[in-house]
């Protein structure tokens, strides 16, 4: 039985960071530089890479709002995510993302046994709804208050990219679920956080 031409033809993620890994050759490299060589794959790696940056206490803001920027942009039905200028063009010393690829890669290896080619058709039509969802994700790795709230949503949406860039739709609906529990328990703690301030604030 002959493997399907998806599963022959599609190169890994893995594989695709370790190749730019290898083509760097200055002191720094730039998003412009990353979305040039990207191509079709732009938004899943893109939304990979600062995903994996917002699980890092620190930049894990900055990531956040820089998603959001391909997000929306899938939301709107771009072929492919552009950045402003200024943001495309703003180095990044070579050493710390050659450091980010060399933690990635082992990593992605493994995660990418469990998953292969399948389902197309959720890929296609969830598009935009993965815009939203890592729209709010990245909301939530921006702005969320309490420390470490960054890791979970920051998983999430590499979970979300990563099955994107597989083009593994079973792996992308499981994501996008266990996104929507995530984002519904937090509504909840949040409301209820809410309701208790006002409770209290009624004793006072």
């Amino acid at each position: 039985m002959t493997a399907p031409p998806d599963a022959r033809t599609l190169t890994h993620t893995s594989a695709v960071l370790q190749q730019l890994h290898d083509e760097v050759q200055s002191d720094h490299v730039t998003l412009g530089w990353l979305l040039d060589r990207l191509r079709k794959r732009s938004y899943g790696m893109i939304m990979l890479v600062l995903a994996l940056l917002a699980m890092v206490p620190g930049v894990c803001i900055l990531a956040g709002l820089l998603l959001m920027i391909p997000a929306f942009q899938m939301i709107a039905g771009q072929p492919a995510p552009v950045f402003p200028r200024r943001i495309a063009d703003h180095p990044v010393p070579t050493r710390h993302f050659t450091a980010l690829l060399q933690r990635a890669i082992p990593v992605l290896k493994y995660l990418e046994r469990m998953t292969h080619p399948r389902w197309h058709g959720v890929l296609e039509a969830t598009k935009r709804p993965v815009g939203v969802m890592v729209v709010i994700l990245s909301s939530v790795v921006a702005f969320a208050p309490i420390p470490l709230t960054n890791f979970v949503p920051a998983v999430l949406i590499t979970v979300i990219s990563l099955a994107y860039l597989e083009e593994d739709g079973l792996v992308l609906l499981i994501g996008l679920l266990a996104a929507i529990v995530v984002v519904t328990l937090a509504v909840v703690a949040v409301w209820e956080t809410f309701l208790g301030v006002k409770w209290l604030s009624a004793l006072i």
